[in-house]
């Protein structure tokens, strides 16, 4: 007998509050350019795809977590750039270098306008969301 777990999973895609939109570039031809003037990544005018517009929630993992330091140097990981995406299982696959970005957040509004670029996309798939590892761009 198979566990039915169609009602958490619309109850979990009910509180993905971000909006969120895949893009991907098709053809390898775009990317970020550098401002000279300012030393800021700018996204080029390229040929990125939008593949995907959805319901989501993008998320800080936790605190660093403390590793022993190596002949003394400190370190922490994840690294202060480290998110995740929660997104539904109706997504599409995702691939490493997509960029995920936020027009809308009704959670936190400091996520909106950000661009993420998908960094792993093996993170964990679970019976009800998928889980994606990103890197704050720019």
């Amino acid at each position: 007998m198979a566990l039915d777990l169609s009602g958490v999973r619309r109850v979990v895609e009910g509180m993905l509050d971000d909006e969120v939109q895949l893009w991907r570039d098709a053809d390898g031809a775009s990317g970020d350019e550098l401002d000279e003037q300012t030393g800021a990544l700018k996204p080029e005018g390229g040929v990125a795809v939008l593949l995907w517009e959805g319901s989501g929630a993008i998320v800080r993992p936790g605190q660093l977590s403390p590793v022993p330091p190596l002949d003394g140097a400190p370190a922490a990981l994840p690294g202060s750039t480290a998110y995740r995406a929660l997104l539904p299982l109706s997504a599409p696959p995702m691939m490493p270098d997509d960029v995920l970005s936020v027009p809308r957040s009704a959670r936190d509004e400091q996520l909106v306008g950000r661009r993420f670029r998908v960094a792993e996309v093996a993170v964990g798939t679970y019976a009800v969301v998928r889980m994606v590892r990103l890197e704050v761009i720019g």
